[in-house]
């Protein structure tokens, strides 16, 4: 093998790490984004419920003020 050619090797190995280097870090942001986006999600999720058992307790009680 001749220098040129194992300088070229060597070269495109050091992309390759970088690349892969690269990729891990994307990849935990990805990762840790999508922690975010679903705790998020639950916390929308709560309120969500929380608002739905307010409104049938208001809604119960003009119901119940109606009834009178």
């Amino acid at each position: 093998m001749t220098d040129t050619s194992f300088n070229t090797l060597e070269d495109k190995v050091d992309e390759l790490i970088q690349l892969c280097n690269n990729m891990k870090k994307e990849n935990q942001i990805l990762r840790d984004d999508k922690h975010n986006w679903e705790n998020e999600r639950n916390s929308l999720i709560e309120k969500n419920q929380l608002a739905r058992t307010r409104l049938e307790k208001v809604l119960q009680r003009l119901k119940t003020l109606e009834q009178v």
